[in-house]
This record gives structure tokens, sequence and C-alpha cells, in this order.
């Protein structure tokens, strides 16, 4: 009898999945050969099992939809690294991550208490520089597109071959305990003023003595003085600075000074006491023992530079902020010095006999104790031979001379005519010049450069020459008298 032929799959079986399990969705055909009829006969395949078939189709369903229901941690892993990577990579874009404006601070706060005329400013300049280039760098990806940052980075270039900057060396920091040097006022004192919560930078003092002689005190004051012999113009418990002035013409009061005797004293471990005398056609460029220099070879917390051979040295004395000009100008010596003003003020009352503290005593004042050499009028004029007062020079070409030099008619100008109308010396017009360049040197006030002369009155412009020439006439008289 023939059987007849059943069609794969066209009755339900054990395969079926009609009332079995939850209700899902319609499984898609599963991706296998298109079913044939299963012949038992010989060369023939058997027909796979509906138990093997269910399985594969279940297994290809639930691998199509784990991806949409649960994604691997590993996948989750590297998605949210990715996230964080962009939020990141946009939070840099954000003009508050990029710390340019930080480092400029930083930058004037290391440098705001620098002079460039104080002794070490080129040294902590670069270190300040470096310290400015290295925060740069840090935050160079966080600052890309920046027009700050990249014009930051232009001027610290141009600034460390201005200043001949090495790249490498030691940077500043802006924690003083970090930075504090006991042989480097600035450094010290900079981080009182951070310990203290001053913003003020320290102050200092300038005082100088040149020419008949002339004196400009700490105070400003300026005064001429007859002082012969030797006087002590410095003396507190860092420094000691005494001169030794002679006459300048035979019969006149005037003198001018021709040996200047420097001590820096003993400090800690900054230097041993160190000695420097300078006598006219004498001005060493070493001290008494010697050396140039004091301390530590390497830190040269005290040293001698020589600008002029014979002519011109300075001092440095950095672990005091000090600085020291010595000149010689045709036979005479010239002085100018810089000092904080607390290390000015630091001595004992038996010390206050100090010429750059106080001014001359009464007595040994020329003038009128302003520093006014062309305002003593109303004298009457000594019945002495002018050509005794000024050898040499008239009045006219007294200020002729001086005006060369000195085109602004301060009380530096109208020193230079009065050393002329006394000693007839031109060397004298190269003293008072050099003592305001010294000035300008030093002195840390720019608006106290320049001292003018002034009265109780106004003097009408067409008298001044006559008032001038009336005053130095009669301050001549008294200094010959």
């Amino acid at each position: 009898m023939m059987r007849k032929k059943r069609k794969r799959g066209a009755s339900p079986g054990p395969c079926s999945s009609h009332g079995s399990g939850p209700a899902t969705a319609p499984a898609p055909q599963p991706s296998l050969e298109p079913t044939r009829p299963a012949w038992t006969g010989m060369g023939l395949r058997v027909a796979p099992s509906c138990a093997a078939t269910a399985s594969a189709a279940v297994s290809g369903a639930e691998q199509r939809r784990r991806p949409r229901l649960c994604p691997p941690p590993l996948a989750l892993l590297l998605l949210l690294l990715l996230s964080l990577g962009l939020l990141h990579a946009g939070d840099c874009q954000q003009p508050a991550q990029c710390r340019i404006q930080k480092c400029t601070t930083d930058f004037v706060s290391l440098t705001s208490h620098l002079n460039s005329a104080i002794d070490g400013f080129d040294s902590e300049f670069c270190k300040a520089l470096r310290a400015y280039a290295g925060c740069t760098q840090r935050t160079s990806k966080a600052c890309r597109g920046n027009l700050v940052y990249h014009s930051a980075v232009l001027g610290i270039s141009d600034l460390m071959s201005q200043r001949n900057c090495s790249k490498d060396g030691p940077t500043s920091s802006t924690n003083p305990e970090v930075t504090h040097d006991p042989c480097n006022y600035h450094s010290h004192a900079g981080a009182r003023e951070h310990r203290g919560g001053d913003q003020n930078p320290p102050n200092y003092l300038f005082c100088g003595l040149f020419g008949d002689p002339h004196l400009r005190t700490f105070k400003d004051h300026f005064q001429t003085c007859k002082v012969e012999g030797a006087w002590p113009l410095i003396d507190n418990n860092y420094l000691s600075v005494q001169v030794t002035n002679v006459p300048v013409v035979p019969g006149s009061s005037a003198t001018a000074t021709n040996k200047i005797t420097i001590i820096f004293k003993a400090h800690r471990e900054c230097t041993d006491q160190k000695v420097y005398q300078a006598v006219t056609d004498d001005l060493p460029a070493a001290f008494v023992d010697g050396s140039t220099s004091g301390g530590d070879s390497d830190a040269k917390s005290l040293r001698i530079v020589e600008r002029e051979s014979g002519r011109y040295v300075e001092m440095h004395a950095r672990y005091i902020g000090t600085t020291v000009f010595v000149r010689q100008l045709g036979r005479y010596l010239t002085l100018a010095i810089r000092m904080p003003e607390d290390l000015a003020m630091s001595y004992e009352e038996s010390q206050d006999l100090q010429l750059c503290v106080n001014g001359c005593p009464l007595s040994e004042r020329i003038d009128d104790g302003q520093g006014q050499v062309s305002a003593i009028l109303g004298h009457t004029l000594p019945h002495t031979p002018l050509a005794q007062a000024w050898p040499g020079y008239t009045l006219e070409t007294a200020n002729a001379q001086c005006h060369e030099k000195m085109p602004v008619k301060d009380i530096y100008f109208q020193s230079c005519v009065f050393d002329l109308l006394t000693t007839g010396d031109a060397n004298f017009t190269a003293a008072a010049h050099s003592a305001l360049a010294d000035v300008e040197a030093l002195h840390p006030r720019k608006e106290r450069w320049h001292i003018f002369p002034s009265s109780g009155q106004e003097t009408p412009h067409g008298g001044s020459h006559l008032s001038l020439s009336l005053g130095l006439t009669c301050l001549i008289c008294i200094v010959f008298l």
C-alpha cells in the first residue's frame, strides 16, 4: 500500500509553539536551507529534529534582541569614557579653564617689587620669566586658540632675549617659603609682605654727596656744607660710610671730598666684615683685603663692579638691598647710595651724627638750610673783589656751561653754577651732572628727582636773572669770608 506523503511542517506537532510559553513576537525564519520533503530513502538527508530547529531559532532571536535590551559591560565602559572625553574636551575650550590669566597675575606679583637699578634685578627677573614660561606650557592645551595666551608666549620670548635669560635655570615661586633666601633682602622682604598681607614693596631711601660739597639727605633735603675733615654720612647696624673733605680754594670755607671709607658690617652667613676705601687718584675695584666679593662666591651677596677703570665703581650688597656708587671727577670724589628705609633707620641713639639722616649741623651749613644757593638775598655785599670769588668764570659763562649739561634749572644746575664760581674748576660741572644721573638711577621716586628752589614770594620773570646773580654773589662772598 502506498502511504500518503506528509509535507514537512504541514500539521502541528511537538515543534509547534501554539499555546506554549508566554506570547512573544513571531520569530523570523531561520536562515536554514529551503524546506524539502523528508524522504527516508537511501542517499537522502534526514530532516533535522523539531527540537533542534526550535532551539536554533530561539537562540538567533535572543542574540538579535540582546544588544537592544542590555549592552555588554565593556561597551558601556567605552561609551562612558568617550562621553567623558568629549565633555572634557568641550570644557577645555571654555575660557575659565585656560589659566593664562593666573600665570600673568603670578608673574606681576613676582616682579612688581623689583627695580632695574637695584642689584640682583636681572637674576630675579629671569627667574620670574622662567616661571611664567613654565606656567604657560602647563596650560598650553587648554589655551589653544586663545589670543591672550599666544601674545603672552611671544612676550615672554622677547623679554628673555632682551634680558639675556637662559631657558634653563632656577625659577621663582609664588610661595614665599620656597623662595626665601636669607642673603637676598628682596627675597625675605617679599616673604614678610606675603605673610603680613602687606602688598606695598619696601621703601628705599637715597643719599648723595658731590661737589663743594652738596648733600642730599635721606629726606630729600638739599644742603651745601663746609664739614671740613672726617664726617660720618651713614652709621647704622649694617653699614658705615665716612667721608673726608678738604678745602678747595685757599682762604675759602668751601670743601670737597678726597677720601671715602665704607664698612659693610658682618652679617650672619652672608658676609664677613668688608672695608672699602677710595682716595683721590686711587679708586680700587676691590676691598682693602684684596677681595671683590663677600660671602658665598656663587651667591655673591656682596660684590664690587668696576664700571670705568679708576673712575667709577659700584658696590652691590644683596643681603641688605643696598647699592653704592663711587666716582672720581677731577681731583674729588662723589658718592650716591640707595638703602631700604628699615635698615637705614636701624641705629642706636649714640649713632645720631649721620649727615645722610639729619643733615649737616647748622654751624657747618653754607646755605639757608633749604638747599637754595640762590636764595640768600637782602644781605649787604662785602667789598670783596669779584675776581677772588669766581676765578676764570663770570655768572653768564658759568650759566652757559652748566646749561649745556643740565637743561633743567633745578638745584643741581644751581650747584654747578655755584661750584664754578667758587672754584673755577670745570670738573665740578661733570660732578653735578653725574650726581643727577645717579639720582635718576637710584632714587626710587621719579617725581622727586629734581628739586627746585622755592621762595616765600614769586619773583617776576624779568628779575629772576638778577635775583640769581645777586644771591650767588652774596653766597660766594659769605664763603670767602
